[in-house]
């Protein structure tokens, strides 16, 4: 007779979109900015509530204050676009037991730890790509800002989240996933503090570093005086968000190497005399 093993593996693939929550988008759920995301999974159940997972996903995210609908932040005028690298491990509890002799749907929630690589830009008054972290938008890394250091394109995220699950015959799983990532850096859009003195800025990183740290004079009703160290380009209280909308596929097996025996009957290579 068949014994029912509790452990199973998932390996597969999702697709969705992504975006992003930070200092030039103050809306979780915007009516702009999707970017398809796409990843790979494995998973490995310890039973059939309660499994690890892993996986590695490339999204991009952006958002421009022209089409903010606050008036400050659109006459800011600032945007930016970041490609990210994600790699992410955590743990995944399903709320009812799936297998195939069991459950065929369940949610599920999940929840804990990645790393991921950003390098945002924006488009350059001549119409080409600028990335931002080296032009000091900031003051980051000039002797006159000590307090301000320049930021890595690495940084930790939390991942955490939620979804449905659904068995499809004996080797299927698919899944719809929403899951929302907290992260360990406020420049992931180069925006977080105040302006700095754009002449100095003009003197240590040059002509662009001063265009692209200060637009505001390229939007309309916007005082045309520089700003100054005062004042505020950013909300450095609170660290940027990206988050995921995703379907995944993924095969569904109870032991490495006996894919085939799913395949071609309901038990796989465990017996009992």
């Amino acid at each position: 007779m068949c014994v029912q093993a509790q452990q199973h593996h998932e390996i597969g693939l999702d697709v969705g979109v992504a975006n992003y929550y930070g200092d030039l988008q103050n809306k979780v759920f915007p009516s702009y900015g999707y970017k398809p995301t796409a990843g790979i999974f494995y998973k490995y159940f310890l039973s059939p509530h309660v499994g690890l997972r892993f996986g590695a996903n490339y999204a991009t995210v952006t958002a421009a204050d022209s089409l903010s609908d606050v008036p400050a932040d659109k006459a800011r005028n600032l945007s930016f676009t970041s490609h990210i690298v994600e790699v992410h491990g955590g743990l995944e509890i399903n709320f009812l037991p799936i297998d195939i002799e069991r459950m065929k749907v369940t949610p599920y929630v999940f929840g804990g730890i990645g790393a991921f690589y950003f390098n945002p830009y924006a488009q350059g008054p001549d119409g080409s790509r600028v990335f931002l972290r080296p032009l000091s938008t900031e003051g980051e890394g000039l002797p006159q800002y000590p307090d301000r250091k320049p930021y890595s394109n690495i940084a930790v995220s939390f991942p955490f989240g939620g979804g449905m699950k659904f068995l499809i015959g004996k080797t299927l799983v698919v899944t719809t996933e929403l899951g929302f990532r907290y992260t360990t850096t406020d420049y992931l859009d180069d925006v977080s503090k105040s302006y700095v003195n754009l002449d100095t800025l003009l003197t240590y990183r040059g002509k662009l570093a001063q265009q692209m740290s200060f637009r505001g004079n390229k939007a309309a009703n916007w005082d045309k005086n520089y700003p100054t160290y005062t004042n505020q380009r950013g909300n450095s209280s609170q660290n940027d968000w990206y988050w995921f909308g995703s379907v995944g596929v993924a095969i569904y097996f109870r032991t490495l190497g006996n894919v085939k025996d799913y395949l071609q009957g309901r038990c796989p290579v465990f017996y009992s005399k």
